[in-house]
């Protein structure tokens, strides 16, 4: 059994106030660091948000009953993107659809502040280990290769053949290039050192631009084509409202309470894919050093779901996490200074050490652009946009996702001949162990999207917090201890719940009977060696 121990978990308001002042203490810093690698993530990370959401704009716009469509989706991108870079730590019933909604959010809301004072982080995410985050990414990674053949199948439908087979061109072409631009620092000794920065640095961003204007060159003119749809005016969608405002007021008080249901579900939908998105943004594999703030996080993210409510506009958050992807796009090899000991005499030792740049310039840019981009003039510059692009868009972003996923580098381990295998540590009784975890992470990856896929949708979060249980419970019962060491550990801490056993056997030294391997780091390594 593991521990229930939580140290002043119920002091309401504790990480509140302790990640008000670590904000305090960072906030000036991270305005100081800027450079090109920051505004080529904001580039990046602006067309990954922007695109994406207009996509989903489409489907929101039939599915509400024309009440919100891309101008609510680009405002509130925009605006809950500003609102977070400038103060982040790190139905079928005869409704009134808006006002239904805005205290949908208005409640998820007061459920989020709730949270950051009872200090759920505490007492949730204390338990989550690589093994629920690991699927949550993988599960992510799908969802983009899903939505990139959802919009190929559109395509199918509304073009003729021949355009049909240039958008699968134009959407697997920009994904390629992309890919290739991405790698061009390992070009050397082609081009100087700055342009082959350049080149990877904005690699999706040249794709986009190359594969916009490619339909418009030569014969390629005349094929039909279908764009992202946009609005032309600064107004909302539905014709009868004329000002981004929800009188949420007129709405019978029954439906008031009953809102509280749909507001329950937001709040664990977008707790726990804020929480697993910065646990995966601050692991180790990113070298963060300032200190975080979840609990801040979250109160904010509760504040902007209900002004996004009143504003009657969708919550920004929970459209697909692009946190990972904004982390690894700010990834860079720096020179860190260790002192170690030969002879007795210390000595210092530099080692290149790969980490995020942490500042607040990158988020900031790409919101406020996305802001800027609810003007009409530019909405349509966003329409000349093909569906291909945007598909090839998403099946990058599903790439980059998994390429640093582990559960990749253990799936390569199944096809890799047991002579040609990695060394394990001696504790490890082989790799049948960890095939077998590998091949239950997929599966049970592959039984939530499909539940993603049906009415149950809203659910896949709480399967995803079931797999926290089933873990520290039941596998520890299916899978040897030593294996579960090896492939797994603690979310948001050092050791694993292995570790943490042998500590309450008194089997392990405290001070340094942890294993100090982190699981994913030592596979991802592992696999790209192989």
């Amino acid at each position: 059994m593991f521990s229930m121990h939580i140290p002043h978990a119920l002091r309401p308001g504790r990480l509140l106030r302790q990640d008000i002042k670590h904000l305090r203490q960072r906030y000036v810093s991270d305005w100081i660091l800027f450079n090109q690698l920051v505004f080529a993530s904001a580039v990046f990370v602006f067309f990954t948000n922007l695109l994406p959401g207009i996509t989903f704009a489409s489907d929101l716009y039939v599915l509400t009953g024309k009440q919100w469509g891309t101008i609510e989706v680009v405002l509130s991108t925009g605006l809950c993107g500003v609102i977070f870079a400038l103060s982040l730590v790190e139905c079928f019933l005869k409704v009134p659809f808006l006002p239904f909604m805005a205290w949908s959010l208005i409640h998820a809301g007061w459920m989020h502040l709730i949270l950051a004072l009872l200090n759920a982080h505490d007492w949730t995410m204390r338990y989550v280990t690589t093994f629920s985050t690991e699927v949550f990414s993988l599960l992510n990674s799908i969802i983009y290769f899903h939505k990139a053949v959802q919009e190929l199948q559109r395509a199918h439908n509304d073009l003729s053949f021949a355009a049909f087979l240039y958008a699968i061109i134009g959407a697997i072409g920009t994904m390629l290039m992309a890919i290739f631009l991405s790698t061009a620092e390992k070009w050397r000794p082609l081009f100087h050192r700055y342009v082959r920065m350049g080149l990877a640095e904005y690699a999706a961003a040249i794709s986009i631009i190359i594969f916009i204007g490619m339909p418009h060159m030569g014969e390629l003119a005349s094929l039909d084509r279908t764009t992202l749809h946009v609005s032309t005016s600064f107004k909302p969608s539905d014709a009868s409202r004329s000002v981004f405002f929800v009188q949420f007021w007129h709405l019978p008080v029954a439906w008031i309470f009953a809102a509280i249901v749909p507001g329950f579900i937001i709040t664990v939908l977008f707790f726990f894919d804020h929480e697993v998105s910065s646990i995966i943004c601050t692991s180790d594999r990113y070298g963060t050093k300032k200190p975080g703030g979840f609990a801040w996080d979250v109160a904010l993210l509760g504040i902007t779901t209900a002004l996004c409510g009143v504003l009657g506009i969708p919550p920004a958050n929970g459209l697909l996490p692009q946190a990972p992807l904004h982390s690894e796009s700010l990834m860079h090899t720096e020179k860190e200074e260790t002192l170690i000991s030969v002879d007795g005499e210390e000595k210092v030792e530099y080692r290149e050490v790969r980490r995020v740049y942490e500042q607040r310039w990158s988020a900031f840019l790409h919101a406020g652009a996305i802001l800027v981009f609810v003007s009409p003039p530019l909405q349509r510059v966003l329409g000349l946009t093909p569906t291909s692009v945007l598909a090839g868009l998403f099946m990058f972003m599903g790439e980059q996702s998994l390429s640093v996923n582990p559960i990749l580098y253990r799936f390569f381990y199944l096809l890799t001949p047991a002579s040609e295998l990695p060394a394990l540590p001696e504790d490890v009784k082989g790799y049948r162990g960890v095939h077998i975890y590998t091949v239950v992470q997929i599966l049970v990856t592959l039984v939530i999207f499909i539940v993603t896929l049906t009415k149950a949708a809203p659910a896949f979060p709480v399967l995803i917090i079931i797999l926290v249980p089933i873990r520290l419970l039941l596998m520890k019962k299916l899978w040897h201890r030593e294996t579960l060491r090896f492939v797994d550990a603690w979310a948001c801490r050092k050791g694993t719940p292995e570790d943490d056993k042998d500590l309450l056997a008194g089997g392990v030294n405290e001070k340094d009977g942890l294993h100090p391997r982190v699981a994913g780091v030592t596979l991802q390594t592992a696999g790209e060696q192989a």
